[in-house]
């Protein structure tokens, strides 16, 4: 019988050796070739994005350590850091009341805008028709920002419909406005009731995506509504509260439009936030460096934020 597991000789192993070298190498250069192709095909985003980000961030970072008036390129004078200790100097309006306000509306966002969306999630998700609903929720999103502000602030007028049912129920008329102690809070609340649908989409399809099993097993149990809603619902829509959590807070922290329709900062400084102070330092009073310092700064804060409730969130989720 013939043997067809004999040993190669030494004349077909250096031609296996080889065969299989080029083998390798064929491989190799198809794997850079599809390289090749694929930035290729990246090459207009990564285009874009140097453009109309690199380039900017860029030019910011120089106009932030520099005096610019915003007209001749060949003005640009450095100046080091005096743009950023200028924020922070004795005097300036800054850090406060201008971060501070920025602070407190974009927490106030969050959490009105968090705990509603969470509630009507919740109620929908019982609820026939969820799609009527999940739209009807939505289209203050699609509705644009100088509409939604406009038609809020005659509605806090003394003549208007909010003070109208406040009347209705006995209570005296609000200058909402008008009032400095009123002005941050009133337009925190037009900022979430705009910004609720988005969360409320997020929530709806977190919801979804718990299995049924897990309440049926807790029913058996004879868990209660609460302790269900607690133990398993909440810690299941992790993700999702993460997702709208940070979502909203970068909003908040970068509302501009929604502030200077209803109140321009106003009454005095009350409402003043930091992409309002920027637009009024590069366009107002001329000062490119100081806004482009601000805008910095701005990203500092929002990174540092961002950073926390991710690690928050992550922490929460190993405890749990």
């Amino acid at each position: 019988m013939v043997n067809t597991l004999a040993p190669e000789t030494t004349e077909q192993a250096p031609h296996r050796t080889r065969a299989a070298a080029g083998a390798l190498g064929g491989r190799g250069r198809a794997r850079r070739r599809q390289a090749v192709v694929a930035y290729l095909f990246l090459a207009p985003t990564l285009l874009f994005f140097a453009v109309f980000l690199i380039l900017p961030l860029g030019f910011a970072l120089l106009l932030s350590m520099s005096r610019w008036t915003g007209f001749d390129l060949g003005d640009i004078d450095p100046v080091g850091l005096d743009n950023f200790t200028g924020l922070f100097a004795d005097g300036s309006t800054f850090l406060t009341p201008i971060l501070t306000n920025t602070l407190l509306f974009a927490l106030g966002t969050v959490a009105l805008a968090l705990a509603g969306s969470l509630l009507v999630a919740t109620c929908i998700d019982k609820l026939r028709f969820q799609g009527v609903w999940r739209t009807l929720y939505f289209l203050p999103i699609v509705t644009t920002v100088v509409a939604v502000g406009n038609v809020w602030k005659y509605m806090y007028e003394p003549g208007g419909l909010v003070n109208g049912v406040l009347n209705a129920l006995g209570l005296g008329s609000v200058a909402f406005l008008q009032d400095p102690d009123t002005a941050l809070p009133a337009v925190v609340v037009v900022q979430a009731w705009a910004s609720v649908g988005s969360a409320i989409l997020v929530l709806t399809a977190g919801l979804k995506s718990i299995p049924g099993s897990y309440y049926e097993a807790a029913a058996l149990d004879g868990a209660g509504p609460g302790t269900v809603f607690r133990r398993i619902t909440l810690p299941l829509l992790r993700p999702a509260l993460l997702f709208v959590c940070v979502t909203q807070f970068l909003t908040g922290l970068q509302s501009f439009a929604l502030i200077i329709v209803m109140t321009k900062g106003g009454p005095g400084d009350a409402t003043d936030v930091a992409a309002l102070e920027m637009y009024r330092q590069a366009f107002s009073h001329g000062d490119w460096g100081t806004a482009s310092a601000a805008a910095f700064v701005l990203f500092t804060v929002v990174l540092a934020i961002t950073l926390a409730q991710l690690w928050i969130f992550r922490r929460k989720g190993e405890d749990a």
